[in-house]
């Protein structure tokens, strides 16, 4: 069966800049293919993944998170589980899951580095609609094989 639709999950954490890369998404996928699920952060979006691959609806996962620095070594771990999860929700359910997950390690909350952000999670954003759907056509020529 051929998926058309695409779930995105977001963590709200810094959303003025996560949520650019959904933006960037849609520039790629028509929004009514898109179901958009919020987060409170990054830490929770394997497990929200893992669910809606669960539920057999979507071609792909994508998530979107800015774990920065806040100088502790905290984000490294977090980073470090969040993109497990991810990989691990994608592996024990077959569907594709997308990271757009950025850990930046110099970041500072100056307007400077938060445009820089921005605007780069727009492209990340396309970069992951790019990936959804060549992994979706890739997927369906095996399958058909």
């Amino acid at each position: 069966m051929t998926h058309t639709r695409y779930a995105f999950i977001k963590a709200q954490w810094h959303a003025d800049i996560v949520d650019r890369a959904l933006e960037g998404f849609l520039q790629l996928i028509p929004a009514e293919q898109v179901d958009v699920f919020d987060v409170p952060g990054a830490f929770e979006m394997p497990l929200m993944a893992q669910e809606l691959a669960k539920t057999g609806k979507y071609a792909a996962v994508a998530c979107a998170a800015f774990v920065v620095d806040g100088g502790i070594y905290r984000h490294d771990f977090v980073a470090q589980a969040v993109v497990d999860g991810l990989m691990r929700a994608g592996m024990d359910t077959g569907v594709p899951v997308l990271s757009v997950s950025l850990t930046p390690h110099q970041y500072q909350e100056t307007e400077h580095h938060n445009a820089i952000y921005r605007a780069h999670f727009v492209e990340k954003g396309r970069e992951a609609a790019n990936a959804a759907l060549m992994i979706t056509k890739t997927r369906e020529t095996a399958l058909a094989a």
